[in-house]
């Protein structure tokens, strides 16, 4: 069996449960997880044979995906700001445009005139933990924390940071009734999230993989309090913020106005909402002073 016909199986078999296109790119990430090659070798062996035990292994893989369990959680691992992320169904995949939100952090540091030593920053709501890990990678003289109610996703996040050669303090709260007096008297720099945010009535809207695969705690919000974490998260900047600190958010882009306005009934200032890629209203920077 040649990596060419292996694509193909892996194509025709999965027509039915996605994309052509996204097809190809399941068969191309697994082959390249289970092969241990890169793009250009890819392409330079496609008419080569695979090694049996690969192949068995691709099979299983490929099974898998015939489920619709997504590749990321089927191959345990993805990639994130150019790391690579441990992934199973605790944590959230991480997506591109949590990518965007950590490049805004990363420019407006570096752009920045203050020293990045003794900089804190705290990641709330942190899944894998692929916020704080970019971060502390791309920052390594600053202080990173992580919180998160999930003892799972926490397990996760520890094994991403050392995986990635990061130091991060992690911490298991619960952000609505925060219990632990390790933050009691802490301030930081920047504050970051993105907390659960799709409203219950918009399941059905979802991607069949995402709802039955991924960890709906970290997904979704009652109907008739949406924006609650982004209360408790705006309540948490304003007492644990230093002078001048800044908040971060990634956000649901039906409810970017109500957000904005939530932010501005509080108190902050200099509200920036911010398209991803898509043109989507995705993010958002402010400031209490």
């Amino acid at each position: 069996m040649t990596f060419r016909a292996a694509e193909k199986i892996f194509i025709d078999s999965l027509i039915s449960v996605c994309s052509r296109q996204e097809a190809g790119s399941m068969a191309w990430l697994s082959i390249s997880h289970v092969c241990k090659i890169g793009r250009t070798e890819y392409l330079n062996l496609k008419d080569t044979e695979i090694p049996p035990d690969k192949y068995e292994s691709l099979l299983k893989i490929l099974q898998e995906l015939k489920t619709g369990r997504p590749l990321q959680y089927v191959i345990g691992e993805t990639e994130f700001y150019g790391l690579t992320f441990k992934v199973n169904p605790s944590v959230l995949i991480p997506r591109p445009e949590t990518e965007e939100l950590v490049e805004w952090i990363l420019s407006d540091v570096r752009n920045s005139k203050a020293s990045i030593e003794g900089l804190k920053i705290i990641d709330i709501g942190t899944g894998s933990g692929c916020i704080p890990i970019s971060l502390k990678k791309n920052l390594p003289e600053a202080q990173i924390y992580a919180l998160d109610i999930s003892p799972e996703a926490l397990g996760v996040s520890k094994q991403n940071a050392v995986l990635n050669q990061t130091m991060v303090n992690f911490i298991q709260d619960d952000i609505l009734n925060l219990l632990n007096e390790q933050l009691t008297d802490e301030k930081f720099g920047i504050i970051v999230s993105n907390p659960p945010y799709v409203k219950d009535s918009e399941k059905q809207q979802m991607l069949p993989n995402v709802l039955q695969h991924e960890p709906h705690l970290a997904l979704f919000v009652p109907d008739n309090d949406p924006l609650i974490f982004y209360k408790a998260i705006a309540e948490f900047a304003i007492k644990h913020s230093d002078a001048n600190g800044f908040l971060y958010l990634e956000i649901n882009e039906n409810l970017a106005e109500e957000t904005v306005q939530l932010l501005k009934q509080m108190g902050f200032k200099n509200i920036e909402l911010r398209q991803d890629l898509s043109g989507k209203d995705r993010m958002i920077r402010s400031q209490i002073y």
